[in-house]
C-alpha cells in the first residue's frame, strides 16, 4: 500500500510540474515530462489541439509563451489509479484563465483531463494527456487589459502576432 500510496503522490507532483512548465515557459522542463512517445489531445470550446510525439507537444504548447500570452492553468481534484508497478491513469480538473493581448481575447474554464502515466528509469512520465471542456467563456475586450506583472514579458519571445492561437 505505502509504495501505491508514494507512486500517487509522485503522479501528483508530476501533473502540477507540467502545468507549472507550461505557465512558465520553461520547455526543458516541460519536455522531461512526458516519454518521447507520448501523446495529447485537447479539445476545447473553440480548438483541438493534437500532438503524436514530445517534440511536437512542445512545439504545439510553446506558441503560446510569448510576449503576447498569459495564462494560468491549476489541476485540481486528482483521482489516479496504479494500475501496476509502471502503469497509471489520473483524472484531474483544470481550471485556466489565458489572455491574447494582442487581439484582447480573454479566455476562462474548467476542463476535465484523463491521462496515461508509465514508469520509465524509476521516474512517472507523462504517456498520454487529453481533455475535453466542461466549459469555455471567450470575451474579447474594448481595450487592452491592464497587467502590471506579465512573466512572457520579462524574457518570453517577440512573436509574429498572425500566428498567436486564436
Amino acid at each position: 500500500m505505502t509504495l501505491r500510496l508514494e507512486d500517487i503522490e509522485l503522479i501528483k507532483q508530476l501533473k502540477h510540474r507540467y502545468m507549472r512548465m507550461l505557465d512558465s515557459g520553461d520547455n526543458d522542463g516541460l519536455r522531461a515530462c512526458f516519454v518521447p512517445e507520448a501523446t495529447i489531445r485537447y479539445e476545447g470550446g473553440s480548438y483541438l489541439y493534437e500532438a503524436g510525439d514530445r517534440e511536437e507537444i512542445i512545439g504545439l504548447l510553446s506558441q503560446m509563451q510569448n510576449n503576447q500570452y498569459v495564462g494560468m492553468h491549476l489541476a485540481l481534484m486528482p483521482e489516479i489509479t496504479v494500475l501496476d508497478d509502471d502503469n497509471a491513469e489520473g483524472r484531474w480538473t483544470m481550471i485556466d484563465w489565458a489572455v491574447n493581448m494582442t487581439t484582447n481575447r480573454e479566455t476562462q474554464g474548467a476542463a476535465f483531463y484523463q491521462d496515461r502515466y508509465v514508469r520509465r528509469d524509476g521516474e512517472w512520465k507523462i504517456l498520454h494527456s487529453g481533455y475535453v471542456r466542461a466549459f469555455e467563456k471567450v470575451e474579447f475586450r474594448d481595450r487592452p487589459i491592464d497587467l502590471h506583472s506579465h512573466l512572457f514579458a520579462k524574457f518570453g519571445p517577440p512573436i509574429d502576432t498572425g500566428s498567436l492561437p486564436k
